[in-house]
């Protein structure tokens, strides 16, 4: 009898886990394919499930469970392995456009155009490209953060109204 319980307070809860599956996946397919999930999932585990404990809760977790097991088992798939013998592909720049002669005369104008920008500007902007953060090159230039950060803005506004024809 404490089997058709459970069976049956789950099935009470079905809505609520459909809208909360919905929430997570925000794709009406995924989510019923995880309802589906959690409640077989529910049903395998009853026995584990322990009386006065927030069976709502303890669904909830099982569901969220399963839908970050399947995320991060999405993510390891879609991760590339170079199994290259020199890692090669690993070594190649995806997408640096220096491949082409554009790409390569393109990179220069704009080192070029860097190279032009008065002192002020140029030094937090190469600085900023290169990786350093905002209060790192404030302190190496004994500036304050507002003024590197908008000596950064307006090289960006420079680079962008010069190489404007290449939208």
């Amino acid at each position: 009898m404490a089997n058709a319980n459970f069976q049956s307070r789950l099935m009470a809860l079905q809505a609520n886990m459909l809208n909360f599956a919905y929430m997570l996946t925000s794709n009406r397919d995924d989510a019923y394919d995880l309802l589906q999930d959690t409640t077989l999932k529910a049903l395998d585990n009853a026995d584990k499930y322990v009386d006065n404990t927030n069976f709502k809760g303890w669904v909830f977790t099982i569901m969220r469970n399963i839908f970050i097991n399947n995320y991060r088992r999405v993510v390891r798939s879609a991760t590339v392995v170079d199994q290259t013998e020199d890692l090669y592909h690993l070594n190649i720049s995806q997408d640096s456009g220096i491949d082409s002669p554009e790409g390569s005369y393109a990179a220069q104008e704009i080192s070029d155009a860097i190279a032009e920008f008065p002192e002020k500007y140029r030094v937090p902007f190469s600085m900023h490209v290169a990786g350093y953060k905002y209060n790192e090159i404030a302190e190496k230039m004994d500036l304050p953060l507002g003024t590197v950060k908008s000596r950064i803005f307006f090289a960006r506004q420079q680079l962008q109204e010069r190489f404007s024809d290449y939208r």
